[in-house]
């Protein structure tokens, strides 16, 4: 070896010496160095187009089009169809058929409680966490916010609500009223939380419920949107949209004014398309829908000094990239689980991409207990998307028809079958193949009272009928109720799982019209019953109206009676709940004449056994 030679490995050498020696020392710094807030901010049911700066011709957003500005704009970047799926996508970073969340309702939308969230990931790395507003993974514990990583939760579980304004919501577990706009609420909370925990890094998530149906938004916003020849849908959903872009605005003054700004990293998205036909940039599809119009939204991340201003990043990327994203740039680390599907875009936020990877982003609708060859679903990539529907695939290239009006399968029958392969490998990797029942958790020892609600049970048909959810949905929906339930042989049931066995007292919400009192409402689990006479009418009428679009989810009733049936000691696991209408206490009379409307059963325990 000459001399030349010598002196490089020397100097080869020992600068891997000195990188070893003071990796452990970076290693430290980077732990020790302040770590920024997140500010994570989703909505529901804002489609691409329901952005000013994305061309809407009607519509302005001038925060949300700053916050665009002031960092970076995703310029493809996907989500799944509908709500609760994107959500268990964006708190876990991974593809929510492997979560257990395959739908909105019915238990579909819970997430298996074993997933690591974004909110446990934080909380673990020595965060504040705190989530205001709708949650839509799971109602009971340990799926409830509480029990997936969230110290305070303020808002509501379900897919969707049914009253705006004075809306009953929940605290940690206990029900709230309110005065208000919902989503005016929710960022009060979410700005009192982000302003009490100053001293120490907090992750703040707020999923605002709206611009999702019933079509209510405040008076002041919806008359900025009159004589535009919109309709109705259309101009409500604009009018909310501009009701989110105020209170943006409300959530970044609150930073400015406490001196948080320059440390808290900003994310806005979207949970899904456009849930109604209004502008949607030429895109095909809307809400629930796997094409481009269905799964494409905006997605804006704002951290001063680190993401420059005005960046817009043209590479496809998903819900699925956010966990790994924040938890680099903010110094936390993953608990050991299940591997991401997602990756970090740090390098494309702070332009390190020079040699940025193709991948495939997939899509799923799958939400029944049928196989691959009924299922409808997509791949993406820089240039193509991939459709099947019921097994049929078609093929758009993006970049020259981004509007898919041209299928060119059969031009690239190759494509289509490495993307039919790929789509089915990676379908078949989720375990995803049946679903199984989904047994409601009663019994977690951090609450003292659970609800079995009607969307939740099977409605058992009896004579076809006496018995149906609000609205004559066929499945219900997460605030359904049972509504004029005549038919005594019809009747609900819930397959629940006792955590801990205990006794239970057992209480019915409910209306009874005057020509109905006397009924008697009987209530079993397992194999112990108890029942109760409805003593007096309760059914007081709703003087609130739908503001602009009728909507069958909107609320019909001023309040719900409660009624105690008795008490219950239920052992731990498997059981079956019910709940009938014996028969009537009034001479002559063999089914209800109005019929009953059930709103939930409710389980207090009285002790643990």
């Amino acid at each position: 070896m000459n001399s030349t030679s010598f002196q490089f490995v020397r100097s080869f050498v020992c600068a891997l010496l000195l990188l070893l020696y003071c990796l452990p020392a970076i290693k430290t710094k980077a732990a020790n160095a302040p770590r920024p807030n997140v500010l994570l901010i989703l909505t529901d049911d804002q489609g691409y187009g329901d952005i000013g700066s994305h061309g809407n011709p009607h519509l302005k957003t001038p925060v949300l089009d700053e916050l665009a500005e002031s960092g970076a704009r995703f310029d493809r970047f996907y989500v799944s169809p509908v709500c609760a799926p994107t959500r268990a996508s964006l708190l876990t970073g991974r593809y929510h058929l492997r979560t257990g969340v395959t739908g909105v309702t019915r238990g579909y939308e819970n997430m298996n409680p074993v997933e690591i969230t974004l909110a446990e990931c934080f909380q673990q790395g020595g965060y504040r966490t705190g989530c205001f507003g709708k949650w839509h993974n799971g109602r009971h514990m340990p799926m409830h916010p509480n029990g997936q990583g969230f110290e305070e939760f303020f808002g509501f579980c379900g897919g969707h609500w049914n009253t705006y304004f004075d809306a009953p919501l929940e605290h940690n577990g206990t029900p709230v009223s309110t005065k208000g706009y919902i989503i005016d609420v929710l960022t009060d909370h979410a700005i009192d939380f982000m302003e009490e925990n100053q001293r120490q890094p907090w992750f703040c998530y707020v999923p605002f419920n709206t611009p999702h149906s019933p079509w209510r938004v405040p008076d002041e916003n919806w008359n900025h949107y009159n004589g535009l020849g919109l309709d109705s849908k259309a101009q409500c959903a604009y009018a909310m949209v501009e009701n989110i872009d105020d209170n943006v605005g409300r959530l970044l003054e609150s930073l400015e004014q406490t001196g948080q700004s320059q440390r808290t990293i900003v994310l806005f998205l979207t949970d899904n398309g456009a849930n109604s036909d209004r502008y949607n940039a030429g895109m095909l599809g809307r809400k629930g829908s796997h094409n481009e119009g269905g799964v494409r939204v905006p997605c804006f991340i704002r951290y001063p000094g680190r993401v420059p201003a005005n960046t817009t990043i043209q590479e496809i990327s998903a819900h699925i990239d956010l966990l790994p994203t924040l938890l680099e740039f903010c110094f936390v680390e993953r608990p050991a689980g299940p591997p991401l599907d997602g990756v970090s875009l740090v390098p494309l936020l702070t332009q390190r991409n020079s040699d940025w990877p193709e991948r495939m982003i997939f899509t799923d609708t799958f939400r029944s207990k049928s196989g691959l060859d009924k299922m409808n679903g997509a791949v993406r990539t820089q240039q193509w998307r991939a459709t099947t529907s019921r097994g049929q695939w078609q093929l758009f290239d993006m970049q020259n028809d981004p509007g898919q009006k041209k299928n060119v399968a059969a031009e690239h029958p190759e494509l289509v079958a490495n993307y039919a392969q790929a789509y089915e490998e990676w379908f078949a990797s989720t375990g995803a193949t049946e679903i199984g029942e989904r047994p409601i958790p009663i019994g977690h020892s951090s609450r003292q009272q659970f609800e079995l609600y009607p969307c939740e049970s099977e409605l058992i048909p009896g004579h076809g009928e006496g018995i149906s959810y609000t609205g004559d949905t066929p499945n219900g929906f997460a605030n359904c109720w049972i509504h004029e339930w005549t038919d005594p042989a019809a009747y609900p049931e819930w397959k629940l799982d006792v955590l801990e066995a205990g006794e239970y007292e057992i209480e019915l919400e409910y209306t009874c019209h005057r020509n109905d009192v006397g009924v008697e409402m009987e209530v079993s689990i397992g194999d112990q019953t108890n029942s109760v006479v409805i003593p007096k009418a309760y059914d007081p009428p709703l003087d609130e109206k739908p503001d602009h679009v009728f909507s069958y989810n909107y609320q019909t009733k001023a309040g719900w009676a409660k009624i105690t049936t008795g008490r219950m000691k239920l052992p731990a696991g498997s059981q079956t709940a019910q709940v009938k209408i014996k028969h009537f206490a009034r001479k002559g009379i063999e089914r209800p004449a109005q019929g009953i409307d059930l709103r939930v059963v409710r389980l207090k325990r009285v002790e643990k056994s």
